[in-house]
């Protein structure tokens, strides 16, 4: 297999993710209080923040110097964790002048997310939901490959801790942030 060259584009055969109806008990549901490991050596505790704030869940990050897990391609909605974070940092400042706090989650390591924040040159954290402990106590939706149990892509936007909009599946991946934005900017907070 060969290694992941280009991390920071879409394949354009990708197969398209289709909406399971996995994510339709989300919408309006509190969040748990579930502190999260962040790449800035905090816990973040999402439940228990004001305001709205903008969540995006993703399956895992690439690494250049590391091969994907077989057959990485041909799952819907796996490929494309590197083109949806750069676009949320590309669309940080905007994001935040809407009045929404960005984080990013993921079942990776801290230590895997912290070599991507840094990479990446993120302007947010990660957080790793390594014990899956966020994913089972909102039931998102999961899939396994490689021995691993990666979280489905999609963004929330919390809204003092409840969820007030659901993006779900998430297709094309580095849109995700665009839309997210068009969103903030069509509804005031409540």
């Amino acid at each position: 297999m060969a290694r992941t060259d280009n991390l920071y584009e879409l394949p354009k055969d990708l197969p398209v993710p289709q909406d399971d109806g996995a994510c339709d008990h989300l919408l309006g549901m509190g969040l748990p209080s579930v502190p999260l490991r962040s790449t800035a050596d905090r816990l973040v505790d999402l439940a228990a923040l004001r305001g709205r704030t903008v969540l995006y869940c993703y399956p895992r990050t690439g690494r250049p110097d590391r091969d994907p897990p077989q057959g990485w391609n041909e799952i819907p909605g796996a490929r494309g964790c590197t083109p949806q974070s750069c676009a949320f940092r590309d669309h940080h400042r905007e994001l935040q002048a809407l009045g929404a706090e960005v984080f990013g989650l993921s079942t990776q390591s801290a230590e895997d997310q912290r070599e991507a924040a840094q990479r990446l040159h993120l302007p947010f954290e990660l957080l790793s939901d390594s014990e899956l402990a966020f994913a089972r106590a909102l039931r998102l939706p999961t899939f396994e490959i490689a021995g691993l149990v990666l979280i489905r892509r999609l963004t929330l936007i919390l809204s003092d801790g409840k969820i007030e909009k659901l993006f779900y599946p998430v297709f094309p991946p580095d849109k995700n942030a665009q839309e997210v934005a068009a969103w903030l900017s069509g509804n005031a907070p409540r």
